[in-house]
């Protein structure tokens, strides 16, 4: 059989690949077919009915078809734009517009609308939609870090394929049948009274307003406009990676110096880099892991980084809880910092600091509440605000982004090296921690930083699993006499298969970094939406990742533990990493939780 189809969209002949779906096949022919519920490989399901088509195939006459299920077959004529599909898609739209809360104005998501921009391109209008009866759903807020407005759900399901496919968690799905059916949990209880790890993927695969994480905002402006607070503010990795996609960027651009321009304009009293903090966990980690490997300590060690997956890991394997790293993520060291360190270093009252985070992630709003985070005896982060809630803020605060200057970080809570930069991908944390224990354990310089083997972009690397969530990357190190083997994976339901192969002593490892959102945090929960046409059909982890790689490239330090800032701050405050002082501000420790809560 030919490995192509030969069939026409439109009237115009080309070829295709066998295997694809009709909606795939538009796409390579430069023709994008609309679509509302689909996800290629996790929600392929056809339920929207938007994507429609007529197709003729066999001789039959023309028929509509849900193109992103169809399979094209050889001979087959695609049309997209008849009468008869636009006139099925507006319907369609209609139907579910019937149902829906349309408060545009006041929605999250106005402008930024995948329902919202169907209903503009096929002009449906105020007087077009059906009048019928609407089910009332009260608002669960009950989440630390979102809420769920069930009257705006469009019932798509893209979120219930983000929480069950790409995390595993799955605790949220379609209750009822027919005209009740609506998203939500077991027994309809709140999302909070779950095991939900507050990875926020359901919030970035929602195209609509269903699904928001919750606005601290207000308390930003609060505590800036109190003149007796010190507000300063740190700025994750992948935060300067794609909050320039909120005001018109190409996905891929490096807006930092905009970033912290803009920060300082909002009014905050110091601009500073999560990167520095990132150096900080680099120097603690790498510590705990090599005396793990030297005095025979508990392996594997598995990174502490990423709340969400710490939370899952807390639910799923509390038996395990000793393979955790026990340091603080760096948002969680940075804030300690500030309210030790820095606060004595400027004779500031730790409690008129108050300390605020940009994060790509929606579980950090989590986290900041968890136990232990306070060594201080006050929280180590009083704010976390996520990249959409800055860029709602910057545009609030009436900040022209696009004609801001590059400016720096301040000093000493702003200076970083590429290792810091580089924690904001999928294998970025691993990268940084070996580039410190290896000089660490051998005493000399390595010839060459890029550990490639456990980048995302590595084509020659071996995939244990694969899907469109991710992979587990696996490497091996000879460090001194030392061989070290080394696991990398995103995703929570990779992160299971992974986890599960080594305890059951399939896979033999020394050090697994695991983040929580596939791709790592270029993709978290709290990143910029991306369309899902733009999802399924454009690798934009990848274009986000590349801003992080190319930023570790032009560093003049790459190497956490050559962080002038660091190395000062170990030298005045911490004495070395894992001493007594570090452990009580920068170390943390873990609770068992019940996957399955009553």
């Amino acid at each position: 059989m030919a490995d192509t189809l030969k069939i026409k969209i439109n009237g115009i002949a080309c070829e295709v690949e066998k295997g694809v779906t009709v909606l795939e096949a538009a796409h390579q022919s430069k023709i994008e077919i609309p679509t509302l519920c689909y996800l290629k490989k996790i929600n392929e399901i056809g339920a929207c009915r938007i994507c429609m088509v007529e197709v003729s195939e066999g001789g039959r006459p023309k028929r509509l078809v849900a193109s992103c299920v169809y399979p094209v077959t050889d001979g087959m004529e695609i049309f997209t734009n008849t009468e008869k599909v636009l006139q099925s898609r507006k319907r369609t739209l209609e139907l579910i517009l019937s149902t829906h809360d349309r408060k545009c104005l006041s929605c999250e998501r106005s402008g930024n609308c995948e329902l919202q921009k169907l209903a503009k391109d096929y002009k449906v209008d105020d007087e077009g939609y059906y009048d019928g009866e609407k089910e009332h759903y009260e608002i669960d807020e009950t989440a630390a870090h979102m809420y769920r407005n069930n009257n705006k759900c469009v019932l798509c399901r893209r979120c219930v394929a983000a929480c069950t496919a790409n995390q595993y968690v799955g605790v949220i799905g379609a209750n009822e049948r027919g005209f009740k059916t609506h998203i939500g949990s077991n027994f309809d209880r709140g999302l909070g009274e779950t095991s939900c790890v507050n990875c926020g993927q359901c919030i970035v695969m929602c195209p609509v307003g269903a699904l928001c994480e919750k606005d601290d905002s207000d308390a930003v402006l609060t505590a800036i406009a109190d003149p007796k607070k010190h507000v300063i503010v740190q700025t994750a990795p992948s935060v300067r990676a794609a909050l320039g996609e909120l005001f018109g960027y190409p996905i891929g651009t490096d807006v930092e110096g905009k970033m912290a321009a803009a920060l300082r304009r909002i009014g905050f009293d110091k601009v500073f880099d999560t990167d520095f903090s990132a150096d900080l966990t680099i120097m603690e980690e790498a510590a705990e892991f090599v005396e793990r490997v030297t005095t025979g300590g508990v392996l594997p060690m598995f990174t502490s980084c990423s709340p969400g997956w710490v939370k899952f890991f807390e639910a799923y394997y509390p038996d395990w809880l000793d393979h955790l790293s026990t340091c603080k993520s760096p948002q969680q060291m940075f804030g300690a910092i500030a309210k030790s360190y820095y606060a004595e270093k400027n004779n500031i009252d730790k409690n008129d600091i108050v300390s605020v985070s940009i994060m790509p992630c929606t579980a950090k709003k989590f986290e900041q509440n968890r136990d232990d985070q306070d060594a201080n005896g006050v929280s180590d982060v009083d704010i976390v605000l996520t990249t959409r809630e800055l860029g709602k803020l910057i545009q609030r605060c009436g900040i022209n982004f696009t004609e801001l200057p590059d400016e720096d970080f301040d000093a000493p809570l702003g200076m970083s090296t590429g290792a810091g930069v580089i924690f904001g991908t999928s294998g970025g944390v691993m990268e940084a921690a070996l580039r410190t224990a290896v000089e660490t354990i051998t005493g000399e310089t390595l010839p060459k930083l890029e550990f490639t083997d456990v980048r995302p972009t590595t084509e020659n690397t071996e995939l244990e699993y694969t899907d469109v969530t991710g992979s587990i990357k696996e490497a091996t190190y000879k460090v001194g006499d030392l061989e070290v083997k080394v696991a990398i994976v995103s995703g929570l339901s990779n992160a299971k298969k992974l986890i599960d192969d080594v305890r059951a002593g399939k896979r033999n490892y020394h050090f697994i970094e695991i983040m929580c959102c596939p791709g790592g945090c270029v993709n978290g929960g709290g990143q910029p939406h991306v369309s899902g046409n733009v999802r399924n059909f454009t690798n934009y982890r990848q274009k986000r990742a590349s801003v992080l790689y190319k930023s570790d490239e032009a560093k003049t330090i790459r190497k956490s533990h050559e962080n002038p800032a660091i190395k000062e701050l170990y030298a005045t405050y911490l004495e070395k990493p894992g001493s007594h002082k570090a452990h009580h501000l920068l170390h943390t420790t873990y609770v068992k939780r019940d996957k399955n809560p009553d």
